[in-house]
């Protein structure tokens, strides 16, 4: 089970929540999907959740800051100042959606949408350092932007992030950068060119997908709880993978790494 008790580096997917207009529903959803454990933060931590997994922090699952707002799934990346990363931020074209601000004793952070319109925060750790659990059965297992401006993107993270990139596809059904922060060996997520998908235009927005041995499995599970199918499971080289919208609307994928057929060109 790949866990983790410290920060994560600088530029990593560290955590994952999800705002919704009811969280208590939506905690019974992901706990029926995923086998979460839900526990509350109390008063002082304004009705969010704590999703655990055999003991360790998975995810979140808060209320909607605004009326009328989407319900998503929030990719946040670690970041050793938050202060700091708010200026790369701006400096970068990107603009602050909530600036700055502690988070009780856990830590630090900052909401900011990219140059793109991607919305993301940074975490700054202290008491909570991210996810305990991921790459495992009901953990997040990797995060993608998934925009129609990938090199504006590209940059816009590259100056932020000091990411680099590995591009896959052919560029015609497919165009895909893989980004590695600095100092890493692997990479830690990727961005897809949305211009190349089938369906109707869609703003830039980070996707979560979650590890589940079995798509086929997991998607019935989804259906059956009240989820919507967007995209039906299906073979790829990064594994089988399904992506479904949950009864309050947020979105986020299945996958089963297990399960890989071919090779990305």
């Amino acid at each position: 089970m790949p866990v983790r008790d410290t920060a994560w580096p600088e530029g990593t997917p560290c955590w994952v929540d999800c705002q919704v207009d009811d969280p208590v529903k939506a905690g019974e959803f992901y706990t029926g999907l995923f086998g979460w454990e839900i526990g509350s933060t109390g008063e002082e931590g304004g009705g969010y959740l704590m999703a655990d997994r055999n003991g360790r922090s998975a995810a979140g699952i808060g209320p909607k800051q605004q009326p009328g707002m989407p319900s998503v799934w929030t990719t946040h990346f670690a970041t050793a100042d938050a202060d700091a990363l708010a200026a790369k931020v701006t400096a970068a074209g990107g603009q602050l959606l909530a600036p700055p601000f502690d988070v009780l004793g856990a830590g630090r952070m900052v909401v900011a949408a990219d140059t793109t319109g991607g919305v993301f925060s940074g975490w700054q750790a202290r008491d909570h350092h991210g996810a305990g659990v991921f790459n495992e059965h009901g953990a997040y297992t990797w995060n993608e932007l998934h925009t129609r401006e990938l090199d504006t993107a590209k940059k816009f993270y590259a100056d932020v992030f000091g990411y680099t990139y590995t591009d896959i596809g052919d560029g015609q059904s497919m165009r895909y950068a893989m980004f590695t922060a600095p100092g890493a060996q692997d990479a830690a997520g990727g961005m897809n060119d949305d211009t190349l998908m089938p369906g109707d235009p869609m703003p830039s927005y980070w996707l979560t997908w979650f590890q589940f041995d079995d798509a086929d499995a997991g998607v019935a599970r989804a259906v059956e709880l009240g989820a919507t199918v967007l995209m039906p499971a299906a073979d790829t080289p990064a594994g089988r993978m399904a992506i479904v919208m949950a009864p309050q609307g947020e979105v986020f994928g299945l996958i089963d790494t297990n399960v890989r057929v071919g090779e990305f060109q």
